[in-house]
């Protein structure tokens, strides 16, 4: 099989059937041998009802619904593991992603590129959604030491090879964009038209993005630690000096009764740092404690499967 289009399905039932004969016309000017894989993350709507019935229509659809809503990144790695094609396409469900740019990025591959992401130079979001990424994008740069495009996310085309070092990394924290990068091959990125997203708005508010942001820092970050350690040592600096100071203030006579409001501030300050420390500390450990339990990254309910090859 030459292509596997992924597409992972959260509240999309009213727009399912455009995505998929969308996706049929462009895949077709490329090739017959190809599988539309639908991965429904327990939505609250009717979209696995829409999945099931598209599939009895359609031999090339894949349908596969999990137990619960795992979150976005964790569907793809579950159409990642179904996927048989050469070629791998991921893109969002919500139209965003245009199908019609499949073609364009399948053509760029072939000059020799094993991964060709989609760069959304136009993008045709609210204020929040973009003044929310761009603080993301910019935070998760400075906290791995990596270079983050915000105007870059999952859609693109990814070869067998790279697929397969990415579904090897079985770690509990999913991120599909940094398994990408982190993996390397020739990659590049070309420009796509970035469609609206209608009336639909976008799934993730501000307290799941919160949530991605810090799961990425804890799983691909140990900047926050260091700068623990750092401000640490620098109250640990401040204090000497303090001490020393009002040692010599006291040796010079003009401290005869110690400060009161000085000993609170002082308490009150590495109390609330000693707090921070083991709440950082805390949270690395909970989440090393996940990953050991080896626990199924995703769980499926159902599966629509057609043996193609």
């Amino acid at each position: 099989m030459l292509l596997s289009i992924i597409s992972p399905v959260y509240q999309a039932e009213s727009l399912l059937q455009e995505l998929v004969e969308r996706i049929r016309q462009a895949v077709s000017g490329i090739t017959d041998s190809y599988e539309i894989i639908l991965v429904e993350d327990a939505s609250k709507d009717n979209s696995w009802n829409k999945i099931e019935e598209l599939a009895s229509r359609f031999p090339e659809i894949n349908g596969i619904k999990l137990s619960r809503n795992f979150g976005q990144h964790y569907a793809i790695t579950a159409g990642l593991d179904a996927a048989k094609g050469e070629w791998i396409v991921v893109m969002d469900c919500d139209l965003q992603d245009r199908p019609e740019e499949i073609p364009n990025l399948y053509q760029e591959a072939q000059k020799g590129f094993d991964v060709v992401l989609a760069n959304r130079e136009n993008r045709q979001d609210g204020f929040f959604k973009r003044l929310s990424s761009k603080v993301f994008y910019r935070t998760l740069a400075w906290l791995t030491g990596s270079k983050q495009d915000e105007s870059i996310a999952n859609f693109g085309v990814y070869h067998r090879k790279v697929v397969n070092e990415i579904i090897g990394m079985r770690e509990s924290i999913r991120y599909f964009p940094t398994m990408v990068k982190w993996v390397g091959f020739r990659q590049t990125a070309i420009p796509v038209v970035h469609a609206e997203n209608g009336d639909r708005g976008s799934t993730y508010n501000l307290k799941r993005l919160f949530n991605l942001a810090l799961d990425i820092m804890l799983a691909y970050s140990d900047k926050p630690i260091r700068l623990t350690v750092k401000l640490g040592m620098l109250v640990a600096l401040t204090g000497f000096l303090f001490a020393l100071y009002t040692l010599y203030r006291y040796l010079d006579g003009d401290i005869i009764v110690a400060g009161y409001a000085s000993l609170i501030i002082s308490i009150w300050m590495l109390t609330g740092f000693l707090l921070i420390t083991l709440g950082m500390v805390g949270l690395y450990i909970g989440k090393t404690f996940e990953g050991v339990k080896n626990r199924p990254i995703y769980i499926v309910e159902k599966r629509i499967s057609r043996d193609k090859t």
